[in-house]
């Protein structure tokens, strides 16, 4: 795992001519023979690739972030042309701030904004709802029967009397706390839109719509300026525009990418410092940026060639797969860097680093793509993504890294000068001087004396992480407003705005009761339907309930002259029909063309989990008593019903997938150490590091969700490449002969700078997340952060206690081996040719 391990070193060659070149395996003679036809190709590469990266998109897709199999979902999307309206929408209020609604400059403007909306790609017109679209009614009973029409009248010109006559439209149809705010200062566009353009049969572009609503609509409308060709009297700053939905988040996200970009290369400079201030070598650090940045632009093109877009939820892998890149070719370069220092030619200092770190970076690189590839048992698609793009990633590193970092330095080598000081430094380090006094501290951790205490403090810190996040940690969104922004964004305000203002949240729980074919009718069904939006109402959390049988009791008593007593829902067939056939034409979202959905749409304070959890307990309980065979109460539509659904598959995957993420490196390590108490020795630190997580997502406030479930995965898959390290030499030392005490400093002193340098490299790499505009970003970067430096952490402290009561013995045989050998000669000669063979 390092340059040197034992006192038997591979010899020191000054001279290219003097290299046995026929000599390592037959992968190291491919390469390094052939060392110009490596870098031709990986120039080609790169330049496909690259060519690739600039066309890539970025984009995201409703379906794609809700877990497509799940029972809701599932009952969403076979009822989805049933359920208008209660999917993927976008609302837009546009606000007077100089009076009120029934204002002629207004309403102009609101016309203006509907018609523009109205001719937008991807909006579902037929079910776009304004004071200026014709499926707005009014109903009303008079002395001749009913009467109604649109609440727009279709003589309005403008004149105060037309204005006058909306007024009264707007009371009669009930409008106010739904499309027009209860303060009346402000009224509502709302805009579904659909997944696949009809015309093109393309996705939906989000960013396109997105900039669309701010610069066609907000800056039109907001910015101070006079519309003199239509509104000459128009007053500056008069209206605001407020626009809440998954598509203007999704447009907010993405450009809030753009700063995004800005950490990357804040990080890229970060992380090359401290290579730098490691190595003090300009050549090679500016070669491991280079590297590590091609990694990520042969993942971005093959992305391109594979089809996928760059989402929001994925925009952290290119930084993780640059800050991995960079901490492995920091151990091609140490290595190569010790050889130097000793006089050896860089060529064959560069051979040797390929000879002795090829099967551990390898075999550290292979448990990466284990560990993001466990994501892909979660049954939601970006996640999915999230672990094939990673994935793909770690895999191109295995060539960039493994094969391109060693044979580029065998050209521009290191700085003789930087190769000295380092040899110098590792010298003083042998002797306990500098860095060499921390590692002789540490080596102490082998004493059961001190052991005992680190092992039981850790144990017990894991122990009261892990009873706070079984006990504690939430899944789901725990705040009000959108998680995935910060509370003062634009987007967040205007839900702010909106839940004020209007007594129908956007966050919509419906569910759908299913009937045969114009059954939808029957008393039974009716009268079973009003319960459940009865049971609904009084569910914590739940601001108002819309259904037909609601809507049916007014309708039915002006069949009657508006008679009170016949407010009630009909056993007459023939009366309920007349009733539903008018709820169908002034609300037609409450009951489909054939009769045989009625959607019960619950109106929530907020999609926080503990509100999503009560309304399906309630409605779940109410669908068990009352299914039949003719009737089911099917969950769930609407945001919040989708969303409900997503929570539910996260916390079902969030336990199984650390199980398999943790199963998969048990085994990996197993056949990396070939013992199942190094393994142990291995993953403890990782799994307290894991609950301590947990832990600091519950202090912070951070509920499990789409955006935080990957990240302890993440955490883990990275941070096992530090034991890794560390127990590969330690126990190579110890089958050597060695001592516990004397293998875990020589492991310290081999590879503890540079366990300490990926830590550092790592978390420096992703810090900068914190001061992200993309909050679940810098979540993200935060929880990263942490797991990076405790998982160094806990390896540099936790192995070596750990060591003491579990490896102590390792390389310890019987007395006589077969030979007739004392065991430990054999153990120590074993071991000293493995060591030598760079094995």
């Amino acid at each position: 795992m390092s340059a040197s391990i034992s006192d038997i070193e591979l010899p020191v060659i000054r001279r290219v001519e003097d290299f046995d070149k026929t000599s390592g395996n037959w992968l190291e003679r491919l390469i390094f023979n052939h060392r110009l036809t490596v870098l031709l190709l990986c120039a080609a590469i790169s330049l496909f690739l690259g060519w690739h990266a600039t066309r890539l998109a970025v984009n995201a897709s409703y379906a794609r972030t809700i877990p497509q199999s799940h029972p809701f979902v599932k009952n969403y999307f076979e009822n989805l042309q049933s359920l208008k309206g209660m999917g993927n929408s976008v609302r837009i209020v546009v606000e007077n701030t100089s009076g009120d609604i029934y204002d002629r400059e207004y309403l102009e403007v609101l016309k203006q904004i509907n018609d523009r909306l109205f001719l937008t790609p991807g909006v579902d017109r037929a079910w776009m709802k304004s004071l200026w679209t014709p499926l707005v009614r009014w109903t009303e009973v008079s002395e001749e029967g009913y009467r109604g029409g649109p609440v727009m009248p279709e003589s309005y010109d403008g004149s105060p009397q037309s204005v006058e006559v909306l007024r009264n439209n707007v009371i009669r149809a009930g409008l106010v706390g739904s499309l027009v705010a209860t303060d009346l200062k402000s009224s509502m566009i709302s805009v579904p839109l659909l997944d696949t353009l009809p015309e093109t049969n393309q996705p939906l572009d989000y960013n396109v719509l997105s900039k669309m609503l701010d610069q066609d609509v907000r800056a039109k409308y907001e910015m101070a300026k006079q519309l003199e060709k239509d509104l000459k009297g128009l007053q500056s700053g008069k209206i605001k525009i407020h626009v809440v939905g998954f598509a203007k988040l999704v447009g907010d996200l993405i450009d809030g990418l753009v700063k995004v970009i800005g950490f990357f290369l804040v990080s890229a400079v970060i992380a090359a410092a401290n290579i730098y201030l490691y190595t003090r070598c300009v050549r090679s650090t500016a070669l491991l940026v280079a590297v590590a940045a091609l990694g990520v632009v042969w993942l971005l093109g093959l992305l391109r060639i594979l089809g996928y877009d760059l989402d929001p939820y994925s925009i952290l892998v290119p930084f993780l797969i640059f800050a991995i890149g960079l901490s492995h070719g920091a151990q091609k370069m140490n290595g190569i860097m010790q050889d130097v220092g000793r006089g050896t030619h860089k060529y064959v200092a560069a051979r040797y680093t390929f000879r002795r770190l090829f099967l551990a970076g390898l075999s550290a690189l292979l448990t990466n793509v284990v560990g993001f590839a466990v994501l892909m048992i979660i049954d939601i698609p970006v996640i999915k993504d999230l672990a094939l793009t990673t994935s793909v990633g770690v895999l191109i590193l295995i060539f960039t890294k493994l094969f391109l970092v060693p044979v580029a330095l065998s050209y521009i080598g290191v700085s003789p000068k930087a190769a000295l000081r380092s040899l110098r430094q590792d010298n003083a380090t042998t002797k306990g001087g500098g860095i060499g006094r921390i590692w002789k501290l540490l080596a102490r951790l082998t004493e059961p004396k001190l052991a005992l205490p680190v092992v039981v403090i850790a144990v017990l810190a894991g122990m009261a992480a892990a009873g706070v996040s079984l006990t504690r940690l939430q899944i789901g969104d725990l705040d009000p407003g959108a998680p995935e922004l910060r509370a003062d964004s634009r987007y967040n305000q205007d839900i702010a705005y909106v839940n004020a203002h209007y007594g129908l949240s956007s966050d919509q729980f419906a569910v759908m009761v299913k009937t045969g074919p114009d059954q939808c009718r029957s008393y039974e069904t009716l009268i079973e339907t009003e319960r459940l939006a009865w049971e609904l109402r009084h569910v914590p959390g739940v601001q108002a309930v819309l259904s037909a049988p609601n809507s049916m009791r007014v309708i039915t008593a002006g069949q009657f002259e508006g008679n009170p007593k016949w407010m009630s829902i009909s056993s007459n067939r023939s009366v309920a029909g007349v009733a539903i056939s008018n709820v169908a034409v002034s609300s037609p979202e409450l009951v489909n063309a054939d009769c045989s959905l009625l959607p019960v749409v619950a109106y929530l304070a907020d999609h926080k989990a503990d509100t999503l959890n009560r309304v399906v307990a309630t409605t779940e309980a109410f669908a068990r008593a009352h299914d039949t065979a003719d009737r089911k109460f099917l969950l769930a539509a609407g945001t919040a019903g989708i969303e409900a659904a997503t929570n539910t598959v996260v916390k079902e995957a969030n336990y199984r997938m650390l199980g398999l993420l943790y199963l998969a490196v048990i085994l990996l390590c197993y056949v990396a150490f070939r013992s199942w108490r190094a393994v142990l020795v291995a993953i403890v630190p990782l799994l307290i590091t894991s609950f301590l997580c947990e832990a600091l997502m519950v202090a912070l406030g951070i509920g499990v969700k789409v955006a935080t479930l990957p990240v302890i995965a993440l955490g883990v898959g990275v941070g096992v490449d530090y034991a890794l390290y560390l127990l590969s030499v330690q126990l190579a030392a110890q089958r050597a002969g060695m001592p516990l005490a004397q293998a875990y400093q020589r492991a310290l002193q081999l590879t503890g700078k540079v366990v300490a340098l990926i830590g550092f490299t790592m978390a420096a790499g992703v810090v900068t997340w914190a001061w992200s505009p993309i909050k679940f970003q810098a979540d993200m970067g935060i929880l990263l952060t942490f797991m990076f430096l405790w998982n160094m952490i806990g390896a540099l402290t936790l192995i070596p206690a750990l060591s003491a009561f579990l490896l102590k013995n390792v390389g310890q045989q019987p007395a006589l081996a077969a030979s007739g050998t004392p065991a430990p000669a054999v153990a120590q000669n074993a071991g000293q040719a493995r060591l030598k063979a760079g094995t």
